[in-house]
């Protein structure tokens, strides 16, 4: 891919909008870089201009993902309230995981910033391994860190019957706050 060339600015954003919204599995910056011939730092900036440009553009952990916006009857959510220890994380996500849920953010309420949230999106055990797996990696601190535990996190399903399951799971491990 080297001796290609790199494809340039409104070309290379019209493409990565459109690789985005083509795929419902992450992209990282670096697969978009290789795939345009740039730098990842590129494709950061490209993501900042398309967002800029309100284009419900994610970034995650997996990678960035286009946020298709049209609402569908088949999906419910729940925001939950949960505490617990950082080293508790990968069993709290895990537990929501195994029951078909996905964990699409995490949310405190800071004395100085007002609500914070962060985009998690994890769906798989797989995904809970590559989450945990950046967290250790860049030794980064868990948000809930900042209300010694206390957090929410908006969960996903395509049924209220695996969101109550993960919620009765969260009760009986102690993590839900109610």
């Amino acid at each position: 891919m080297k001796d290609e060339k790199k494809i340039l600015g409104e070309s290379r954003r019209d493409l990565i909008l459109e690789w985005l919204k083509d795929t419902r599995e992450p992209m990282t910056g670096s697969e978009l870089a290789a795939k345009t011939n740039v730098s990842r730092q590129v494709i950061v900036q490209d993501i900042s201009l398309l967002k800029a440009r309100n284009e419900p553009i994610l970034a995650t952990s997996q990678g960035y993902i286009y946020l298709n916006t049209e609402s569908t009857s088949d999906t419910f959510e729940r925001v939950v309230a949960c505490y617990h220890t950082p080293g508790q994380t990968i069993d709290e996500l895990t537990m929501i995981v195994d029951h078909g849920v996905t964990v699409k953010d995490v949310r405190i309420e800071h004395p100085v910033y007002g609500d914070l949230t962060a985009s998690i999106m994890v769906s798989s055990r797989k995904e809970v391994d590559t989450f945990m797996t950046k967290i250790k990696e860049t030794k980064s601190s868990y948000l809930s860190e900042l209300t010694d535990g206390t957090h929410l996190h908006t969960l996903e399903a395509n049924s209220t019957a695996k969101l109550d399951a993960a919620c009765q799971s969260l009760k009986k491990a102690g993590f839900l706050l109610e």
